[in-house]
């Protein structure tokens, strides 16, 4: 009998540790995510826009410290809540929306310090061509839901990409080539 329970404490603390190996998928939850970026307008005052449109998952093994991100945006959703000013952003002196409508992220690496994400590493494709930026986590954190009766992670994640590395010159060098990308995510798990 003895031998019985020393198994059965076994076999149930493996299938504890496996559950708490197995990755985890998270769908982006599309009313707590935002992308934002920020431009300089001319050296003085900031613009800045987002996407309306986006969505994608995250998958996260907190035990493997890895994990995958995709995320896509629909480029023609970009608003500034200036009509004209989205108008433009769309057409092919930026995003050129109608040929490219869509930008995507896809991870490479998620980089952890102990259970917390702090940065993730992956390839931005805009405009048809890719770049590998690094997101750096100013937050990171899960929380149960209690209202989805799930748990939930998220943060807020920025980098600075070179918009001329995607092909978008119009206007180099009086409008800034630097633009701040901002993304504040809530992910839901599946």
């Amino acid at each position: 009998m003895t031998r019985t329970l020393i198994a059965s404490a076994l076999l149930a603390s493996l299938v504890a540790t496996a559950a708490h190996a197995a990755p985890a998928t998270y769908a982006i939850d599309p009313t707590h995510t935002f992308v934002t970026f920020e431009a300089k307008h001319f050296g003085t005052s900031t613009n800045r826009g987002r996407f309306d449109k986006k969505s994608g998952t995250v998958t996260l093994d907190t035990a493997a410290k890895t994990g995958q991100v995709d995320i896509t945006l629909e480029t023609g959703s970009i608003n500034t809540g200036t009509e004209a000013f989205n108008n433009h952003l769309k057409s092919k002196d930026f995003f050129n929306a109608e040929a490219f409508p869509q930008a995507t992220f896809k991870s490479s690496k998620v980089v952890f310090e102990g259970e917390k994400v702090v940065a993730i590493v992956g390839d931005l494709t805009l405009l048809g061509k890719t770049q590998t930026v690094t997101l750096k986590a100013n937050s990171y954190g899960c929380y149960d839901n209690p209202m989805l009766k799930r748990q939930v992670c998220g943060g807020d994640f920025e980098t600075t990409i070179q918009r001329g590395e995607f092909g978008m010159g119009y206007g180099l060098p009086f409008i800034p080539n630097d633009i701040k990308l901002v993304i504040q995510v809530e992910a839901v798990k599946q």
